[in-house]
């Protein structure tokens, strides 16, 4: 099952997807040119191919997902101000501003 919602988070619209998996759902967020994934999201390939990525570990939901710590970033987006540690919510506040 694939569930799709519109969130808003510090006053921004963020695109949230669930795909249901055998063991543990793919979460993924999308706002403006970013991408927050879930440890299925490889930020290799995120990097390589100059995406705004950062990954965080251990959700199962969305809630759990803005407020998990950004395990993985990459380049483009730590030059936004992300940083590991971070949680997702205090990036959604800084991006677009």
């Amino acid at each position: 099952m694939i569930s799709v919602e519109l969130l808003e988070v510090s006053g921004k619209k963020v695109l949230a997807i669930r795909i249901e998996l055998p063991n543990a759902p793919l979460l993924l967020m999308f706002c403006d040119e970013v991408v927050i994934g879930c440890g299925y999201l490889s930020i290799e390939a995120m990097e390589k191919l100059g995406n705004c990525a950062c990954v965080v570990r251990g959700v199962r939901n969305f809630e759990e997902m803005l407020n998990a710590e950004i395990q993985e970033t990459t380049s483009k987006l730590e030059k936004l101000g992300a940083r590991k540690g971070m949680k997702v919510r205090e990036l959604l506040e800084i991006i677009g501003n």
